[in-house]
């Protein structure tokens, strides 16, 4: 094994995994490296936060994935820098060579510039994230039910900040749980009374889909139950709520789903970056002056010929590093590079129970059609046989029955619930 190339590989998501698997027949030596055991697919985070699905249905162990993979070993360790010069990554516990590096660390989000609003209104990237947003969410009903009935109002509303996939998603997730999943668990507050808003800063939610499936997204939303409020900039979050320009909206619970950054790893390589601290890749996705070192995914700021970038979603990511992986053999063979060229399959967003909308190109899909395009679509991405049985298994339950089996409160003892007051 001393003779062969060794190839690196920084996370362990769509990508990253891809690009190992893809090198299976390889002669070379790699070395996956990840900060987290599992491979996560964070599309769905969105209902372990709302309940729906535990963790393990939607996360797998890298080893598990690459046990069969000879050619592999997998480190769970953090990379903290990049060594270029040298073709060294420096770790928390030490230190890797490599021939070829591959980065996919992903992105993390964004608070644009407001970094003290991350402690009152989490995101969304992680199952830690997400066991937090349930906490948060299912804690804001047993405060309500212990509150007095003058002081329920900002317990039962819900602001997701963020008229994307994911805040589109999370919205009409918690409308459903308030009137439906709930609707009989408490005696002293009716959830259905929950209000839950979503704002968007542009015009219209899903502002990368085409208008008339932002309309229909926002009907849909409306039907739900929820509030959308559109060109609405929020300028301060607090533990109370949060103020947009003059007007205050009191809530206790706040969940942001507005924006996204690169992985701080993107800096260590001394390249070009976008705003979004994105690397500024080249065509074969190898970063300015540097044949050995590709990166990819949600990391990587990769220019289609119409002069957009191509999205952050796990299908790019997974031809990102396949792509990568044929450069890597192109390259040992002596050969030249290929440049990426991206296949848009479309995009989708679920709304609730059997409503979604799906951009496929020439066929947009609205309602009950697409959020089942989207179901089977998104079970398919999902890593592992047991997991895709355990999610479909789990959902129909779901739309059949309205219950939602995960609602667990975890974390730290500390409920900071008011005291009871009396009913």
């Amino acid at each position: 094994m001393s003779d062969q190339r060794r190839v690196v590989i920084i996370g362990g998501g769509f990508g990253g995994l891809t690009a190992a698997k893809r090198l299976r027949r390889t002669a070379v030596q790699i070395t996956l490296v990840d900060q987290r055991n599992h491979h996560l697919f964070q599309p769905l985070l969105y209902q372990v936060a709302t309940a729906a699905l535990n963790p393990a249905d939607i996360a797998t162990p890298i080893r598990s994935v690459l046990s069969s993979q000879r050619n592999v070993e997998v480190l769970l360790d953090r990379a903290t820098g990049i060594d270029r010069v040298a073709k060294k990554v420096i770790l928390a516990g030490g230190e890797l060579t490599y021939d070829y590096l591959v980065i996919g660390t992903g992105a993390t989000h964004s608070y644009f510039g407001h970094p003290e609003w991350a402690e009152n209104a989490p995101g969304l990237k992680s199952i830690e994230d997400a066991l937090e947003i349930r906490r948060r969410v299912l804690l804001a009903y047993e405060a309500a039910e212990r509150e007095a009935t003058s002081d329920q109002a900002p317990w039962l509303t819900f602001v997701v900040v963020g008229g994307g996939p994911t805040g589109v998603e999370l919205a009409g997730a918690l409308a459903e749980i308030s009137r439906h999943t709930l609707s009989r668990d408490f005696r002293h507050i009716d959830p259905a009374d929950a209000k839950v808003i979503l704002l968007e800063g542009e015009d219209r939610v899903l502002p990368v889909y085409p208008p008339s499936l932002s309309q229909k997204a926002k009907r849909q939303l409306q039907g739900l139950g929820v509030e959308v409020r559109t060109g609405r900039r929020v300028t301060a979050i607090d533990r109370e709520g949060v103020s947009i320009g003059d007007e205050r909206i009191e809530a206790r619970t706040v969940l942001w789903a507005a924006g996204v950054q690169a992985s701080p790893l993107a800096r260590a390589l001394d390249v070009p970056l976008d705003s979004a601290g994105r690397v500024l890749v080249r065509e074969d996705l190898t970063v300015p002056g540097d044949d050995a070192v590709f990166v990819i995914g949600d990391l990587a700021a990769v220019t289609q010929d119409d002069g957009t970038f191509v999205p952050g979603v796990a299908p790019s990511a997974i031809q990102e590093g396949a792509h990568t992986a044929d450069n890597i053999r192109r390259l040992i063979r002596g050969q030249p590079t290929k440049p990426f060229r991206y296949w848009n399959k479309g995009s989708l967003a679920t709304i609730g129970r059997a409503a979604g909308v799906a951009d496929l190109g020439r066929l947009r899909l609205s309602g009950a059609v697409a959020w089942l395009a989207w179901l089977m679509i998104h079970i398919f991405f999902l890593i592992g046989f047991r997991n895709r049985v355990l999610v479909l298994i789990q959902w129909a339950w779901s739309y059949l029955t309205y219950q939602r089996g995960a609602r667990l409160i975890t974390g730290a003892p500390e409920l900071q619930l008011p005291d009871r007051g009396d009913h």
